[in-house]
């Protein structure tokens, strides 16, 4: 069991930190990017890395996997010292995903929506998308995020020492 409970907690310690890094590259450097272009190319290259993103491999392993792992972290360490920092990671991870479905993805879907940026008004567009909001809300997930990572981290630290205690 404790080879599961080592696997799970690296599986989710490295997701977490995964997720974090999309969000730290969202918003320390290609958001800032597309704020210094015009309004066609910002439009254009947002509405072409949203479709990018949105793939088996970052939704499952990614997005969802690394709740999943998380939750598969703590139902393998119920009786361990590590279980409140796995579950602390896990409630702020959750609200990491429920910012992006409530927030960010509303915003990123209506600037797809809009259309192709050769046809609209990608002025309108971009005033619509509120880059100001989606900015934001990416640096709450940045920062809880970042948090979770650093419990599960600790977790790991935890688990490690516990298992090298003798019997």
């Amino acid at each position: 069991m404790n080879g599961l409970r080592v696997a799970a907690l690296m599986a989710a310690t490295i997701t977490t930190g995964m997720m974090a890094g999309v969000y730290w590259a969202y918003g320390m450097a290609f958001m800032p990017g597309l704020a210094k272009v015009d309004d066609k190319t910002f439009v254009g290259a947002f509405q072409a890395a949203d479709r990018a993103i949105i793939n088996p491999v970052f939704l499952g392993i990614g997005f969802v996997g690394t709740l999943l792992f998380t939750a598969l972290a703590g139902l393998v360490s119920l009786k361990e010292k590590a279980l409140p920092w796995i579950a602390a990671a896990f409630v702020l991870y959750l609200i990491t995903m429920i910012l992006t479905i409530a927030v960010n993805v509303p915003l990123n879907d209506a600037l797809k929506a809009a259309g192709d940026p050769n046809t609209i008004d990608v002025t309108a567009a971009r005033e619509a998308f509120n880059e100001a909001r989606w900015r934001t809300f990416n640096n709450v997930r940045i920062v809880l995020d970042l948090a979770a990572f650093t419990l599960l981290a600790w977790a790991l630290y935890l688990t490690g020492k516990s298992a090298a205690q003798p019997g």
